[in-house]
């Protein structure tokens, strides 16, 4: 496996402030009630027993990346638990301009009562945290994408079930921030995770490390796609260029020509298996269209699970103890 960058730690944090960097800040019991629940407020999306937990709380939503999903499903959702959301492109804010992350932090503790920070380098997530006396949320960094496996999980959870640990899960493609946030939910959960990804594109070996230290081998790292994908309950991917990559695409593309998901993979697969995909994606190149757009392919529940992942997330990070 290529050597990487060791991940950041998770950094210090205010007392009794929690965090959302990446889902080692949620205990096994926390994820699976958390999972528990977005399914619990997607049932009662439109009814009059959906709550309001977040009445008279604001939440900002701080954009360093392009953003469509996370940003409707926190700003949907937040006005759904009756907080106000706040979306802040950087590129328009004092942070655009190079204010301190460190004074953005003492700033927006005063103003608001959550923050979503969608951004590059992990590391200006950690600083946010570092200095914040509220909640942070990794909205995505280059590393990891926490809010987007919480939907990816759920949607798993519709189709097989509560307990993962059955529905083998294959990750096709670069090693990326998805890559990485389904690792640590293997190691979480103990469900068998196995990544294919070319020689030097693998995801990041301390993940690895720790999700096999908290349940042996569960995660296996290999450049066979064939193999990680025979058996497989779930077969996912991304795009070859994230974020930040694009002047790279055409080098990547040829990298990872035998790294998409088609027809005939999907035929050596579990026959219940589903097709996920955390969006946009790019037909033809990391996915066939019969795939995605064919009758295994769950992509659109995935999306709207955001939303309802997110409710949850919120109401877990920003709610008093004591809220109903």
């Amino acid at each position: 496996m290529p050597q990487h960058p060791k991940a950041p730690n998770q950094g210090t944090q205010h007392p009794r402030t929690r965090h959302l960097r990446t889902l080692r800040d949620l205990s096994t019991q926390e994820l699976g009630a958390l999972l528990s629940r977005a399914h619990v407020l997607k049932q009662l999306r439109g009814t009059p027993e959906h709550p309001r937990p977040l009445q008279g709380k604001a939440l900002a939503i701080l954009l360093e990346k392009s953003s469509t999903r996370t940003r409707i499903s926190f700003e949907v959702g937040a006005a759904e638990l009756g907080a106000q959301p706040v979306p802040l492109l950087a590129k328009d804010t004092q942070l655009g301009r190079g204010e301190p992350i460190s004074d953005t932090a003492h700033m927006l503790s005063g103003f608001v009562h959550g923050v979503v920070f969608r951004t590059h380098g992990h590391d200006r997530l950690e600083e946010l945290c570092a200095h914040a006396s509220i909640p942070i949320i990794n909205g995505l960094t280059d590393l990891y994408h926490p809010c987007q496996i919480l939907a990816d999980l759920m949607t798993a959870q519709s189709a097989f079930g509560e307990n993962l640990v059955d529905a083998p899960v294959a990750w096709v493609g670069d090693g990326n921030n998805m890559a990485n946030s389904w690792i640590l939910a293997a190691g979480i959960l103990g469900f068998p995770l196995r990544v294919a990804c070319p020689e030097k594109h693998g995801p990041l070996e301390d993940a690895v490390t720790w999700a096999n230290g908290q349940h042996t081998g569960c995660v296996e790292v290999t450049p066979d796609v064939d193999k990680a994908v025979r058996g497989a309950r779930v077969v996912t991917t991304d795009v070859w260029a994230s974020m930040g990559q694009e002047d790279e695409a055409r080098a990547r593309a040829q990298v990872f020509a035998n790294y998409n998901v088609t027809a005939a993979r999907m035929q050596i697969a579990r026959k219940d298996a589903i097709f996920l995909h955390c969006l946009p994606a790019h037909r033809g190149e990391e996915v066939d269209a019969d795939v995605i757009d064919g009758p295994q392919s769950r992509v659109w529940e995935e999306a709207e699970n955001r939303l309802h992942a997110q409710k949850a997330l919120m109401e877990h990070l920003m709610a008093s103890p004591n809220h109903t």
